[in-house]
Parts: structure tokens; C-alpha cells; sequence
């Protein structure tokens, strides 16, 4: 029997948030003994768009309409560019526990905007689920240092940014996938995005010494280019065709805890009560948000 499509769409969210809690480790062996920020997302782009285009050639190959260009360039701004040299600006101004700590709010700020325009309707569920969400991550980073200090306080808000672009990415984007398949979508938001990417990474690109990377940071370019952007944007938007934007965002909360695991597995990292509460509360935040319209729903036809 064949899975249904919301169950593959949330498959796929399992799979994205997977690739980014991989990239918290495997990005480190990259940046910056090997490759600038801005370089790196120069070449994350620009390899994605030609993968991009390149399997919609003989994919999907589907006209966009003049109208939906405007929206298609807003998406490209906030989910591409700003989204990721916010992020990577403030990684280089702030400690990655105040970067983690400032990424919960994305899941919150997709939730507010999405009821703030009506695309979904509050339930307490859905703000529990959040509520519990974040709890979980907060537990996840609260075992380590963090300090909201003025030296860090221009990379915080830097990454505030990057949590509100990404937070209203999901929300624009979603309208898109009426009219047109995700394949479509994803690769003019990529393409759109390309030029501010290259004006801005073109001088760290041109400065990095190809003769220096080692296998080990060739195949952690190509994790990155292939499974963190190419794939996790992909999947991403696909889930979207199915799920609400709050859904896509509540995934975001499992990144501590699979980055965690992960860490644990390469023996980077030690298992702890604090790490098994916190994935309690962060599993029971994604059913809520996820999967709590259906469980509360057939809930109440039972007792009916």
C-alpha cells in the first residue's frame, strides 16, 4: 500500500530538517579554513539553480505567468538571499548557541504570520504545539553557554532577520504552488535570486584556493550543495503543496535534537536527560502542530 501524499510530504520534512541538523557539523569542516560565507553561498546557488533547471527541463518544463513574477522575485528575496547571508552574517558576529537559540522563533513567526493574513486559522493546538516546540529547543541549547551581550548583539539581530525572511518565505511561497508544480517555483525563486548572490559572493569566490580542499571537504561541498540546498528547498516545497506553512515550520524545531543525535553518533557528543526531555517535548510539539487536526478530529467523531 501505497503511502499517502501528506504522509510523503512529511516524510520529506523529516528528511530536510535531517540534512540541516547534518549541515550544523558538516558546515564546520568547511567554513572558514576552506570557504568564506559569501562564497559558500554563491556556490550553493549557483550549482542549485543548474540543477534546478536542469531536472525541470525533463521534469516538469511549465510556463510562469508575467503577473506572478513580482511574488516570485519577493520569494527569492526573502527565502535566498536574505535568508542566507543573514544567516551566515551572524554566525560570523555572534556564537552559534545565540544562532540556535534566536532560530527558534521561525516556526513562531510562520505561525503569526500565517493567522495574521488568514492563511490558517488559530487553534490551541497548533500554539501548543509551537509552545511545546519550543521548550524543547530551548532545553536543547539551555545545557550551554549563551549571552545576549552588546559584542553579539549585531550578528542576533542578524539572525532575526534570517528567522523572519524564512518565516515569510514559507508563507509567500505557499499560494505559488496552486498554480504551479513546486519544480517550477523553487527553480525561478533560485534563478531570481542568483544575481544579488553573485554580486555579492564574487570576490571570496574568486579567492579560494581549490588546491587546498582535501576529499573530506570536497564531499562536504557536495553534502551541501546536494542535500542541504538542492534537496532540503526541493523538499521542502513539495511538503508545502500539502501541508500548511505552520506544519513546514514546526519541522524546523527538530534540528536541535537531530543535530544532537547526530553529534552523539560521531561521538561528538554525550546522550543526557536534558537531550531525552527535550526531544519529548519537541516530537510532541511537531504531532501537535502536524498531526493535531486529525487526532483531535477523530477523536471527537469517536466519542460522537
Amino acid at each position: 500500500m501505497m503511502p499517502s501524499r501528506k504522509a510523503i510530504a512529511h516524510i520529506l520534512l523529516f528528511l530536510v530538517n535531517l540534512f540541516y541538523g547534518a549541515n550544523f557539523i558538516i558546515s564546520k569542516t568547511l567554513m572558514p579554513e576552506f570557504i568564506l560565507p559569501q562564497a559558500f553561498i554563491f556556490i550553493r546557488v549557483s550549482v542549485t539553480v543548474m540543477l534546478f533547471f536542469v531536472v525541470d527541463f525533463f521534469w516538469v518544463n511549465e510556463k510562469i505567468k508575467r503577473k506572478d513574477i513580482p511574488l516570485l522575485i519577493g520569494c527569492a528575496l526573502f527565502g535566498v538571499v536574505i535568508n542566507q547571508e543573514m544567516f551566515y552574517a551572524g554566525l560570523n558576529l555572534t556564537t552559534p548557541i545565540n544562532g540556535a537559540l534566536i532560530m527558534i522563533t521561525t516556526p513562531i513567526l510562520v505561525m503569526v504570520i500565517s493567522f495574521f493574513i488568514k492563511h490558517e486559522q488559530p487553534t490551541w493546538y497548533k500554539i501548543a504545539g509551537i509552545l511545546f516546540g519550543a521548550t524543547g529547543a530551548f532545553l536543547i541549547i539551555s545545557g550551554k553557554q549563551f549571552n545576549f551581550s552588546s559584542e553579539t548583539m549585531l550578528g542576533d539581530i542578524f539572525i532575526l532577520l534570517n528567522a523572519a525572511s524564512y518565516a515569510l518565505y514559507l508563507v509567500m511561497v505557499r499560494p505559488l504552488m496552486k498554480k504551479y508544480h513546486p519544480m517550477t517555483v523553487i527553480k525561478w525563486v533560485f534563478l531570481f535570486g542568483l544575481l544579488p548572490v553573485i554580486v555579492l559572493g564574487w570576490n571570496q569566490f574568486h579567492s579560494i584556493q581549490w588546491q587546498m580542499f582535501t576529499a573530506n571537504a570536497w564531499l562536504a561541498l557536495a553534502f551541501v550543495v546536494i542535500f542541504v540546498t538542492f534537496c532540503a528547498y526541493l523538499f521542502n516545497i513539495l511538503a508545502l503543496r500539502e501541508v500548511h506553512s505552520s506544519v513546514v515550520g514546526a519541522y524546523i524545531y527538530l534540528q536541535p535534537i537531530l543535530a544532537a543525535i547526530i553529534s552523539i553518533a560521531v561521538g561528538k557528543d554525550a546522550l543526557s536527560w536534558n537531550k531525552i526531555i527535550a526531544a519529548l517535548f519537541i516530537f510532541t510539539g511537531v504531532f501537535l502542530v502536524a498531526f493535531g487536526h486529525q487526532f483531535f478530529k477523530s477523536k471527537a467523531i469517536k466519542e460522537l
